[in-house]
């Protein structure tokens, strides 16, 4: 089953994430799902 997320965003941090997408030709939605396939887990201490 698929989740949505929504946030906000700041005009700039929009304006960078826009101009990202145009440059690599990919949507906003494929490259915020792999900057969180990205994101690394740390593990708390036992």
């Amino acid at each position: 089953m698929k989740k949505s997320v929504f946030f906000r965003l700041t005009d700039e941090e929009f304006e960078k994430l826009e101009a990202y997408c145009e440059s690599t030709g990919r949507s906003k939605s494929d490259v915020l799902r792999e900057l969180i396939r990205s994101l690394k887990i740390k593990k708390k201490p036992s």
